[in-house]
């Protein structure tokens, strides 16, 4: 049974910068911190021999982000994503007040597209994060489909029907 989404997880060379930014700027909540090393149990688990790292679990409204920096083995960077590119390439936080939001993020040092495009009964802009990443801020009307006041609680049944 699928209840929903509980992480999403990113890879920085810069834990603490990240945390920083997510934590301070963003208003997470810092939920746990760990690490490993040399543990055959986790390689095996991620699928990677020879890892290590560190990790925090940071609370996010409705869901979890969780930040990673590896020690080992040794990344290999790319160019950033965009949102064209195969992978995982966006983080859409739901706001109260774009244009506030925009302003405050912009004063941070986070870097935009543009201000904030308004679609009517949602209003949305691209950002990036201090690694990149590509984070989206939007505001929706309460009556969108896919507004946050319209997430009901999961069904005991998880989100799958009994058909699949």
């Amino acid at each position: 049974m699928i209840r929903g989404i509980h992480h999403i997880a990113i890879h920085t060379p810069q834990l603490e910068r990240m945390l920083g930014f997510y934590r301070d700027v963003i208003g997470f909540v810092e939920v746990k911190r760990g690490e490993w090393s040399r543990n055959t149990f986790f390689d095996e688990i991620i699928g990677v021999p020879g890892s290590a790292a560190r990790t925090v679990m940071l609370r996010a409204g409705n869901c979890h982000l969780e930040l990673f920096e590896y020690s080992a083995p040794q990344s290999r960077p790319d160019r950033p994503l965009r949102p064209c590119d195969h992978g995982y390439t966006h983080l859409c936080l739901d706001v109260l007040d774009i244009d506030a939001e925009h302003a405050r993020l912009s004063g941070t040092g986070m870097t935009f597209t543009r201000h904030p495009g308004d679609f009517g009964n949602l209003k949305a802009v691209y950002g990036r994060d201090p690694d990149g990443n590509i984070v989206e801020i939007q505001e929706t009307a309460a009556d969108h489909v896919f507004a946050m006041e319209r997430l009901a609680p999961v069904p005991s049944r998880g989100i799958r029907s009994e058909q699949t």
